[in-house]
């Protein structure tokens, strides 16, 4: 494990408080979302990386070769380095709860990582994921608290997407809050503010 994968900015929790995983959407950076992580939950700690694949110059977490069509290998590769990032980060703070949420890219690589190793979050938000691989049929998700949001009329999001995935998630057995609008794949004030409420204490 290590802390060092990705080019990273981190706060430290408080005793006992959240420590938060925030994943920034293509083109942002670990700039991008560390402000708002930090305003989540009173003492929690931050721990924001940086993509390390670079599409024309936009950070991404793992390569696609066009939208909405991902490179599986690599996205197996990135989700294996992303749990042993966040498997180090959390060693730093055993005490503390592990909340994880992200924007379109980087809502699907904690998608990726939360599926495949559901432990290692307590609660996670996926603000506009794209899901596009089926769940195993044995996932487990149960006491798990999922935020999902999404836009009705999202163009890189279909939202029969959403609705699969929301349904799969209940499946699995994991508690799922939504908040749906009517527009596109940019983010609204009433999903923000689900995120807040759901990594309230």
């Amino acid at each position: 494990m290590s802390t060092n994968l990705y080019e990273t900015l981190t706060k430290a929790p408080e005793p006992g408080r959240p420590l938060i995983f925030a994943f920034h959407g293509t083109g942002g950076d670990e700039r991008q979302l560390f402000q708002l992580a930090g305003q989540l939950a009173p003492g929690a700690g931050v721990v924001s990386p940086r993509g390390d694949v670079s599409e024309r110059g936009a950070a991404r977490f793992f390569k696609r070769t066009a939208e909405g069509v991902y490179d599986m290998e690599d996205l197996s590769r990135a989700t294996a380095k992303m749990a042993d990032f966040i498997s180090a980060h959390r060693a730093l703070y055993p005490d503390s709860p592990a909340y994880g949420f992200g924007y379109s890219n980087g809502a699907n690589i904690l998608a990726a990582v939360f599926l495949k190793h559901p432990g290692l979050f307590d609660r996670v938000g996926l603000l506009h994921p794209l899901v596009t691989w089926d769940l195993p049929q044995a996932l487990d998700l149960s006491g798990r608290e999922v935020l999902l949001t999404a836009g009705r009329n999202d163009p890189i999001t279909p939202w029969v997407q959403s609705v699969r995935l929301i349904e799969d998630l209940q499946r699995a057995g994991a508690n799922v809050e939504t908040d749906v609008h009517d527009g596109g794949h940019e983010l609204r004030d009433s999903e923000l503010a689900a995120l807040v409420r759901g990594f309230a204490d």
